[in-house]
């Protein structure tokens, strides 16, 4: 069973470490010193979101983190599921389903109306297990636009 603690400033070095193993699985550039700014700014400021560090027994295995936006269409705030990590040896153990339902749990005390979350194409494990959560595949294309 996992058990989840909100992430601190202590936690900042942990987190960036497991941030950088995450971006590695896709190879997406990460810059460190940068995260550790990103998740000072982001823990002071509880408008922003939540972040959590998931624990099985002793062992730190994983990271949430939900961001908040304000949406008219959905009546209030939502949220996006920014991260959600687990390190490779704790996989298949349940913690990521465990982990989905603390995450609806929160979103309901915090009264969000909507959870949001991307995946990658290629994750398919990833992908059933969130529709197994009750996630559905949103009919819309999710656009960027980079600002330089």
């Amino acid at each position: 069973m996992a058990t989840y603690k909100s992430v601190t400033p202590s936690d900042i070095e942990i987190l960036v470490q497991l941030m950088q193993d995450f971006y590695a699985i896709d190879g997406y550039p990460m810059d460190a010193e940068q995260s550790k700014k990103l998740f000072s700014e982001f823990i002071s400021n509880e408008n922003l979101g939540k972040a959590w560090l998931i624990e099985s027994g002793n062992d730190i295995v994983g990271y949430m983190i939900l961001t908040f936006i304000f949406s008219f269409e959905y009546g209030g705030t939502i949220a996006f599921v920014d991260e959600l990590y687990l390190t490779e040896k704790s996989r298949g153990k349940g913690i990521g389903k465990e982990s989905i339902a603390f995450l609806q749990a929160e979103a309901a005390k915090l009264s969000l109306k909507l959870l949001y979350l991307e995946v990658e194409p290629h994750n398919l494990t990833a992908q059933k297990l969130y529709l197994s959560a009750g996630f559905s595949v949103h009919k819309r294309e999710l656009m960027r636009y980079k600002i330089e």
